[in-house]
């Protein structure tokens, strides 16, 4: 132990587990991120505690490591409202914030809330920190919540508003434990004799597929999917979250599955008479709200957390472990070739894939003014670097990408917003921060863009040099069939004011915030707009009108299209 002063402790700790950059609202300890100079920990100041939180969950999805957001105490409820997505999308963050000093609860201080149970629900480990003495054990407990298991948030309230219980001084240890600097911490294998069983299921199936989900990515398990499709001719539908694990030519790529779907995907996982969800908790949205697979279905299900096993499909094996750990372990005992009579099951797939390409080329091809968002999606696929990340916001922005770009290099990413609108553009500044030499594209529509346009102002002052698609309707568009459904027709004053909004160009006002704007109005204008942004190391923010009336399809189900907007 050495004497010190909590704020040296925090620096100190960042520092040796590996933290870059941390994400703040002030005013949040100040003498910790004083203590930081020469620490090579960039402080990026934000201008609100969602897009600090945004930020850094986009930071933790890319590279791996504990995304760190921070605000004073004033800020903590919309910090905890940010931390949502991040719960939702098994990202590793920590998160702090001020507190009121004991003696002054329940006695009207100033600002004073209780706010710590706003962080239960969207936690995996939720503390105070009242005493200095405690700060060097609950810091490594929040890394190590962080990373262990399935990665999620962590939130610590530091006593005072600032946090200023950091300030005092005493007998300290910065021990730091860099095995939960990044995730996955451990890599746990599944048992011997599950995994024989599974080998052994997957060979005996006339028509398996594999459903990979954000496990995989967070895993690394990437490559021993495609080993094992490509062993065993199993073919491979993804989750959103794990869009870019296996790229779109692969003859066995099936496409995202779900809600936000390639129809099909819906249909391969449909008629399969075996699944197996690696990295993937069965949720609604890769289910369609569990209707595919149908009842009856043989599913196989491998993730790390044990909890979800299960949960939503009584598995015929459940495989608890790490995915790319136990996947290893897999490959050694499957077969080292397919079986032939998997031939007209991949071709029965791949039929389904040819089908939805023949159906989609129309859109995606389209020279329509406004722009067919499918269009849009394709300029991005065209000019998208081997190594670009395209981040997705949610909604129509998830359907467009999640079906319509393609990924077409393995170094490719796609990182997608987990339900909260609003996320993309400053989950795609978190991600630039974590991939400064990786070009990254953020897709985004108009109505979410508002959410945190400020934060243009923080790209230029940072130079985190992004690119940002604005898929510009002038309008919430998604929400249109929803309106025109609840008035039944009846609607007589200005219904489109609960959807529309005024025309702006969103390229002048990037140009305000000291940002590059662009225009495009037109496929050949978007390509060129793109194709230049790659060249700026500048933030660059391209408004690309398209059409109001133009509406993602509905997921396909058995029973009809569902599910969804």
């Amino acid at each position: 132990m050495s004497r010190m002063t909590g704020s040296r402790l925090v620096a100190e700790m960042l520092r040796g587990y590996g933290v870059s950059h941390l994400f703040y609202v002030p005013a949040i300890l100040l003498k910790g991120m004083a203590e930081m100079e020469g620490m090579n920990i960039r402080r990026v100041m934000t201008h609100g505690e969602k897009s600090a939180v945004y930020m850094a969950d986009g930071y933790a999805r890319a590279s791996g490591k504990p995304g760190i957001c921070m605000s004073q105490q004033i800020g903590a409820s919309n910090l905890a409202a940010g931390l949502r997505d991040a719960y939702m999308a098994s990202a590793p963050l920590i998160a702090i914030t001020g507190g009121h000093v004991p003696s002054g609860r329940y006695r009207n201080a100033y600002q004073e809330v209780e706010d710590m149970s706003q962080f239960d629900a969207v936690t995996k480990f939720n503390a105070r920190v009242d005493d200095l003495a405690r700060l060097p054990d609950l810091l490594r407990q929040a890394f190590r919540a962080a990373t262990t298991g399935a990665p999620r948030p962590v939130h610590l309230q530091l006593r005072g508003l600032h946090g200023q219980v950091a300030d005092g001084e005493a007998e300290l240890s910065a021990l730091v434990e860099t095995q939960f600097a990044r995730v996955p911490a451990f890599r746990p294998v599944a048992d011997a004799a599950e995994i024989r069983e599974v080998a052994k299921q997957l060979a005996a199936a006339q028509r398996p597929i594999i459903v990979a989900g954000g496990g995989v990515m967070s895993s690394g398990a990437q490559a021993e999917v495609i080993a094992l499709a490509e062993r065993l001719s199993i073919p491979v539908a993804t989750s959103l979250n794990a869009k870019s694990a296996i790229v779109d030519q692969h003859p066995l790529a099936v496409g995202v599955v779900g809600t936000y779907s390639r129809s099909c995907a819906n249909r391969a996982v449909h008629e399969a008479d075996l699944v197996f969800f690696i990295g993937s908790r069965t949720g609604g949205q890769t289910t369609v709200n569990w209707r595919i697979p149908g009842t009856g279905t043989r599913v196989i299900q491998l993730d790390i957390e044990p909890l979800e096993l299960g949960r939503n499909y009584p598995n015929s094996v459940s495989l608890a472990g790490d995915a790319k750990a136990t996947l290893q372990q897999l490959l050694k005992v499957v077969p080292a070739q397919p079986a032939p009579a998997m031939a007209p099951w991949v071709a029965r797939v791949q039929q389904l894939v040819a089908e939805w390409r023949a159906e989609a080329a129309a859109l995606r091809d389209s020279d329509a003014v406004p722009m067919r968002p499918e269009r849009i999606c394709k300029e991005i696929s065209a000019t998208l670097p081997d190594n670009g990340v395209v981040v997705s916001d949610t909604g129509h922005s998830g359907m467009w990408t999640g079906v319509m770009v393609e990924l077409r290099h393995p170094s490719q990413r796609y990182i997608r917003c987990a339900g909260s609108m609003g996320w993309g553009f400053p989950g795609a500044m978190g991600v630039k921060c974590a991939l400064p030499d990786q070009p990254v594209v953020c897709f985004t529509g108009d109505g979410a863009f508002y959410y945190h346009i400020g934060e243009l102002e923080t790209a230029a002052r940072f130079g985190i040099n992004l690119v940002v698609v604005v898929n510009n309707n002038n309008a919430l568009n998604q929400e249109i069939p929803l309106w025109d459904k609840a008035f039944d027709g009846v609607a007589q004053d200005h219904p489109e004011d609960l959807w529309k909004f005024r025309t702006t160009d969103f390229a002048q006002v990037a140009e305000s915030f000291g940002c590059v704007g662009l225009r495009a109005s037109t496929p050949a204008e978007l390509r060129a707009a793109l194709q230049k942004a790659y060249t700026l190391n500048r933030p660059v923010v391209i408004d690309a009108t398209s059409d109001i009336k133009a509406f993602a399809k509905k997921a396909w189900t058995p029973e009809g299209a569902a599910g969804g907007y």
